[in-house]
């Protein structure tokens, strides 16, 4: 990267000058120019060769490879193994070096963009590339933002500037920045800006996108710096005509660069498994090795010295030992092909298939928001097919994230109630009707309330009203756009404040404006401006926000809103208790609704209390270490002792489908926790809206305990409830029957965490299924060391669990805890920034494209537009997806053990040293002409059921839970038919041809003849068998899969062929034996013959399995064959009408 040089010492502060080159050089500063390609054309061959090597089996290849150019131990010509090297080897380089010209052409791309740059006394045009720490720069309308920048002043009032970061976060409302007072006043004096000298000292480079700590250091004073005054590359500018920016981290230390690293490289169970399989199979090879050798050695000392008057040893091997240790070594050689060179890059090819698939289905594409679904990795696409548990977040992602202001209380009152025109209670929506808020001009036409009992309240100029829409109107962050027509516009961070804003302006109190320390609020048609004091950020740990105004009167209030847990802590308590009282009952009574809720309270400060307060308050803001904490303690000493105001209730409707999803994931055996940062009340009722908790449920348990010794008494408690059930229910295990888990193993309960694919059901599960719900303190005790464990036995042996007021870290942790113990592949889902934690923690991460940004999408594997397509995702792709891999692996090790130890039982005819069966070009093309496309064609489109019955019965998604299709029994299943279809294909075609002439009377039982027959024979056998593992024939499986048998005759054709043979004598030797071989009908009948005798066990052994030991698919599809008889027998005839009385037609 240019400009880069090494630090003897890591950065722990960054201290610079403005328009000091000389000051500012001395840290050898990294200049702007970035890089993400990896290659240059120099060196792309070196270092790209350099990490295929890291591969084992690369290495192995390459080995081979140079002792096949020692003739004394190989009778394999080098070029066997030197094709499908250079192949390999070559798609993969050749794939590599398309990705890095893009990122080369990107990277050109960007460090050519220009942009103006102050210097002496004058703006010129500067190349990003050029641009160096300390340098100042000018921005423009619609520009990119070229570095990290400290914003020194701008075109609009009170220097602020406008940014959209859709490209550094995904979110696309604007934000707000403002320049600090003391450099805004330098304007638009580019003179000024040449002679501005002023001293920044921050935080050194680092990924956080949304903090920044350091000082400004000019004319004698220290001012704090924050991210309120911080442009970041990859952000815009919007509606401010220009500003200017002091470079302060620039190229790969800006917080986008630092946020670009490496994405952790997930792999799959299956390719786990294949890692040690290779090792296995490189343990199977030298054992043959070595049992050649020793045959050798003992066929040399017995049989060799018969044959010392015409095949005397060679001077470099004149003894039986010597002999075996060459053919240790030449036998490793000629089976080499046990190990497959092209496994791995047919995996990524079949993964990049599939991940197509997901790209285009348009089944997954969401036309509201024009949202496709993207595969961002390739590498756990069967995976998808194997999940267990899902962990998902509820706002935006179960629910629309859409906020509709719905019912508040005030001063122990409750509004929002539904009333019709004649005042009169109502129980839907449609029954009820709107208020009028026509004498609002500022009213909003989607604003619906249907209580006039509080527009009425409001006009009579309640005090508590007041003081309750007075607050919402001015604790905030949003943002106005004003609209071409005049009209306002709120841009807000969270759709929770707009809604709340929105429901402030709408009853008469709107927000109009806001500068650098002030706020203007309309309050029923008269204009009030705000001084502001301080802000008091919100964040996850905090859970609440405040901010300190002065009033025109010149009292200064302090206005909090946040979560009821932490607003009831710091309440006065000569708090009116029967407010308190009542505003809980609502707040209980609105999150049993689904609504999402939030708490407002304030307090009247004096003006010396807030003079030592702000004392503290401005000392710790211009901290440089850990500032951020020592604000959270300020903040603390001026939250407290606060009034109650009243709650407010948000509704979030669900999106389409979450309820029907969740109840066919269930189906699938896919257990689902929901991890949200919502009330109990809430999550708990959301919990029954989606189907996860369902009055079918023998049982809900709440943890709720205050301490680590109730918590764990609660758990205690709880499986105690399940092991008393289960007793109960044992002996009547015959007496019910449950056809959804009659496949499942019944297992009794233990004291121990069930490490198990499939954890243990009740004997009648339907009718014993538990939930658990747990919050975020109990949550905390809950995983801790000593209770972790015993909590998964609870929740493990729950069907839904429910995470409430939890942390983003909390939900990493649990993740975590599940992905650690248990045997199970983990999914997480969620929308916002707080989900990303817990996206990368689990096996496999999806993001969905919500309201709050894409910073989820761009942390995840899969992304998509709603939540209801993660039933196609997993039941159709996932399942498909880890049917086909299971299927090519088993396929790819049978016929590469099928063809190979043919040279093995060829070995007991020429004393065991290590001669080719086979002609050496046959050798070369086998893997990747003759077999390689019919297998990969089957592994990318392959269906063993269409997609609507993968949808109808998601039962057929638990084989990959318990990985019955691709296990050690069905590797050992494919790897014994490969060595028994070796065992055939030789001995019969030796058989046949030992003493066998042909038609004119000649003996065909040459090697020649034998080694055409033996590769014809195999290639027919191989292939009929993945025509039998075909079940959904296209066009394209006939032609590749019949293709690969055609194809054998032209090539050995050309390989046997004169002109061949003239050009290069020694690497064509078989000419004419094409011909010799195929014009003899003995040969025919022992191709047919060995194809009989290889493929009738297979299809009798399949049908006996298929009547007395059926797969998990089939006995779901037969039972529901049974199911749809005894419906449509048990139906009431409908004479000729369909069920609405409508006639019946027959489409012909």
């Amino acid at each position: 990267m240019g400009g880069i040089c090494t630090k003897a010492v890591k950065e722990e502060q960054r201290d610079l000058i403005a328009n000091n080159f000389d000051y500012n050089s001395q840290f050898n500063y990294t200049e702007n120019e970035i890089k993400t390609s990896h290659y240059t054309a120099y060196n792309f061959i070196f270092i790209n060769l350099f990490e295929q090597f890291h591969r084992v089996v690369n290495i192995y290849f390459v080995a081979l490879l140079l002792l096949q150019f020692i003739p004394h131990i190989s009778s394999l010509n080098p070029i066997t193994t030197l094709i499908p090297i250079i192949i390999v080897l070559g798609i993969t380089a050749i794939k590599d070096a398309v990705d890095d010209v893009h990122r080369h052409r990107s990277d050109k791309a960007v460090n050519n963009r220009k942009t103006l740059k102050v210097k002496s006394d004058s703006l010129v045009t500067e190349r990003w590339m050029n641009l160096r720490v300390g340098d100042v720069v000018k921005l423009s309308n619609n520009e990119h933002i070229p570095a990290d920048l400290l914003l020194l002043s701008s075109s609009e009032e009170q220097n602020v500037v406008y940014i959209e970061t859709a490209d550094l976060d995904g979110e696309t409302n604007l934000k707000v920045r403002q320049a600090l007072p003391v450099t805004g006043e330098i304007g638009d004096d580019v003179k000024l800006f040449t002679s501005f000298n002023g001293k920044v000292v921050c935080e050194a480079p680092n990924n956080v996108l949304h903090k920044f700590t350091g000082n400004l250091e000019w004319k004698g004073k220290t001012i704090a710096i924050d991210n309120e005054k911080i442009l970041l590359r990859g952000c815009n500018l919007r509606n401010t005509t220009w500003c200017y920016g002091l470079v302060i981290f620039a190229g790969s230390d800006t917080k986008l660069m630092q946020n670009s690293g490496r994405r952790i490289l997930k792999r799959t169970r299956i390719e786990r498994f294949m890692n040690k399989l290779v090792w296995g199979i490189f343990l199977v090879l030298f054992l043959f090795s070595t049992l050649a050798a020793i045959l050798n050695s003992v066929w040399e000392s017995t049989q060799g010295n018969k044959f010392q008057m015409y095949l005397p040893w060679d001077s470099f091997s004149p003894n039986p030992q010597m002999s075996g240790f060459l053919m240790f070594w030449s036998n490793l050689i000629i089976l080499n092909t046990l190990v497959p060179i092209s496994l791995y890059v047919s995996m990524e090819f079949i993964r990049l298939g599939q991940s197509f698939y997901i790209n285009w289905d348009r089944k997954l594409y969401y036309s509201k928001k024009n949202l496709p679904a993207v595969a961002r990795t390739t590498t756990l696409n069967e995976e998808l097919g194997q999940v267990g548990y899902i962990f998902s977040d509820k706002t935006g992602t179960l629910t629309q994230n859409v906020m509709k202001f719905d019912k508040c209380s005030i001063n122990g009152k409750r509004y929002g109630d539904l009333y019709n025109r004649h005042r009169e209670r109502v129980r839907f929506e449609e029954e009820a009707t709107p208020v009028d808020l026509s004498n609002n001009e500022y009213a909003e036409r989607s604003f619906k309330f249907y209580d006039q009992r509080l527009v009425d309240e409001v006009s009579r100029g309640d005090h508590k009203c007041h003081q309750f829409m007075r607050l919402l109107a001015l604790c905030h962050t949003v943002v106005i756009e004003q609209t071409s027509d005049g009209s306002l516009t709120y841009r807000a961070q969270s759709p929770d404040e707009a809604a709340l804003v929105s429901a402030a302006r709408n009853f008469g109190y709107v927000f109009k404006s806001r500068t650098f320390d002030t706020i203007t609020v309309i309050e029923h048609g008269k204009s009030v401006t705000y001084t502001i004091l301080a802000v008091l950020e919100f964040n996850n740990t905090r859970k609440r926000m405040s901010v300190i105004v002065k009033d025109q009167s010149g009292k200064i209030l302090l206005l909090c809103k946040g979560a009821d847990s932490v607003i009831y802590e710091r309440l006065n308590q000569k708090n009116d208790l029967k407010v308190k009282l009542k505003t809980t009952k609502h707040l209980n009574s609105f999150a049993r609704s689904g609504l999402r809720t939030l708490c407002l309270a304030m307090k009247e400060i004096s003006k010396d209390e807030f003079d030592v307060w702000n004392e503290m308050f401005q000392k710790e803001r211009t901290a440089l270490e850990d500032r951020e904490d020592k604000l959270d303690a300020v903040y603390e000493e001026i939250e407290r002792d606060m009034v109650l105001l009243g709650a407010t209730a948000i509704e979030d409707k669900l999106q389409d489908g979450v309820p029907e999803t969740i109840a066919k994931l269930s189906d699938a055996n896919i257990k689902i926790w929901v991890l949200t940062g919502d009330k109990q009340e809430t999550a708990i009722n959301i919990g029954y809206s989606c189907n996860m908790l369902t009055n079918h449920m023998k049982k809900v348990f709440i943890i709720s305990g205050y301490s680590p010794e109730e918590v764990e008494q609660e758990i205690d408690k709880a499986l105690s409830e399940i092991d008393e059930d289960w007793k109960s229910s044992w002996g009547n295990v015959n007496t019910a029957f449950d056809l959804d888990d009659s496949q499942l193993p019944i297992v009794p309960p233990s004291n121990k965490v069930e490490s198990e694919v499939t954890p243990p059901r009740s004997p009648n599960n339907r009718q014993r299924k538990y939930g658990l719900v747990i919050t975020g303190q109990p949550l905390a005790y809950a995983l801790s060391k000593d209770l972790q464990l015993h909590f998964l036995e609870l929740a493990s042996r729950c069907e839904a669990v429910i995470c409430c007021r939890v942390t983003p870290l909390q939900k990493a942790k649990v993740v975590e805890l599940v992905k650690t113990n248990k045997k199970e592949i983990t999914l997480a889902i969620g929308d916002g920034a707080n989900d990303v934690s817990m996206i990368k923690a689990a096996h496999i991460g999806v993001g969905i494209s919500g309201e709050e940004g894409t910073q989820a999408v761009l942390s995840s594997d899969f992304s998509f537009g709603q939540f209801r397509f993660l039933e196609r995702l997993l039941l159709v792709h996932g399942r498909w997806s880890y049917m086909r891999m299971a299927k090519f692996l088993g396929y790819f090790f049978y016929k590469n053990f099928a063809f190979t130890l043919v040279h093995f039982w060829f070995g007991c005819f020429c004393g065991f040293t290590a001669q080719s069966a086979y002609d050496d070009w046959f050798v070369a093309v086998y893997n990747t002409i003759y077999t390689a496309t019919p297998v990969l064609v089957l592994a990318i489109i392959e269906q063993d059921v269409d997609e609507e019955t993968c949808l109808r019965l998601p039962k057929l998604y638990t084989p990959g839970q318990r990985n019955e299709l691709f296990n050690k029994r069905i590797l050992s299943t494919s790897l014994m038919r490969g060595v028994l279809t070796s065992v055939v294909v030789f001995f019969v075609t030796y058989g046949a041809l030992a003493d066998t002439s042909g038609i004119h009377g000649r003996d065909v039982s040459d090697l020649q003849t034998m080694a055409t027959t033996l590769g014809t024979c195999i290639i027919f056998v191989v292939t009929f068998q993945i025509a039998l593992d075909t079940t959904f024939w296209t066009g394209l499986n006939h032609f590749f899969t019949w293709g690969s048998i055609a194809v054998i005759f032209p090539f050995t054709f050309a390989f046997c062929s004169d002109g061949l043979f003239n050009f290069l004598p020694t690497a064509f030797p078989f000419v004419g034996a094409a011909t010799n071989t195929y014009s003899n009908p003995t040969i025919w009948f022992t191709i047919l013959l060995t194809l009989g005798i290889c493929l009738m066990p297979v299809i009798a052994i399949r049908f006996i399995c298929s009547i007395f030991y059926p797969s998990t698919m089939k006995t779901v599809l037969r039972q529901q064959e049974q199911i749809d008889k005894l419906i449509s027998m048990t139906s009431p005839p409908t004479n000729g009408f369909t069920s609405d009385g409508q006639e019946k037609t027959t489409s012909l």
